[in-house]
């Protein structure tokens, strides 16, 4: 039987998958909203970088409120899924720790930048904060669910005020991302123990369930 033809070689075209290049355009924008800010960033800087033409880009996303929608989507999508992979067999307060790590130390300056420049454009631009009120909400649900659970394991307090204590936590991450983007160098690492010893007195946790969380571990 004669081997198939390569598909370049049969003449058909070949192209990325509508996903990797949305996934390319996001990317590009976030680049340019980080280095340039909301307002600061055209359309036409996003094409460039992004390496394609205004009509193209334009078949994905219409607008750059339509790119942030987009990012907040990919964004929330990530985690989801990391709420989602959570084993509380090895404890609550272990589990925190290492969403705390993660998001207070391993994502990236670019990452951190981005976020605080949508939370600054919220204030002024009604869709942006639209669009960042439907995540913190979906942050807020995964949060208490995750305390709900560690309260029926007995971890912390059963009788605690889970929507405040969410909101209290999602006000402390908010706060060490502005700082990590306003004091470059910041070492957001260090403040891990003094964020568990809060959440613990805040929870009511049991002493016992200490861990200390290494570089490269969540």
């Amino acid at each position: 039987m004669p081997r198939a033809l390569p598909r370049a070689a049969a003449g058909v075209k070949q192209t990325r998958p509508k996903s990797d290049r949305r996934s390319e355009i996001l990317a590009a924008a976030q680049r340019c909203f980080v280095r340039s800010g909301f307002h600061g960033a055209s359309m036409q800087d996003i094409c460039n970088e992004a390496g394609m033409s205004p009509g193209n880009l334009y078949r994905y996303f219409p607008s750059k409120e339509a790119l942030i929608a987009g990012i907040a989507e990919r964004d929330r999508a990530e985690v989801a899924q990391e709420f989602a992979s959570i084993d509380l067999s090895r404890g609550f307060f272990p589990v925190l720790e290492g969403l705390a790590y993660h998001h207070f130390s391993e994502r990236s300056d670019e990452q951190v930048k981005l976020c605080t420049e949508v939370m600054s454009e919220a204030r002024r631009h009604p869709e942006i904060a639209r669009i960042l009120a439907s995540f913190d909400a979906d942050v807020k649900k995964w949060l208490i669910d995750l305390m709900r659970a560690g309260a029926e394991r007995g971890d912390i307090a059963r009788d605690l005020d889970f929507d405040a204590s969410a909101t209290m936590l999602m006000v402390i991450a908010d706060g060490v991302w502005w700082r990590r983007a306003l004091e470059p160098g910041y070492d957001a690492k260090a403040l891990l123990p003094i964020f568990m010893d809060i959440t613990r007195h805040m929870l009511g946790g049991r002493t016992h369930d200490r861990v200390c969380v290494k570089e490269g571990t969540g």
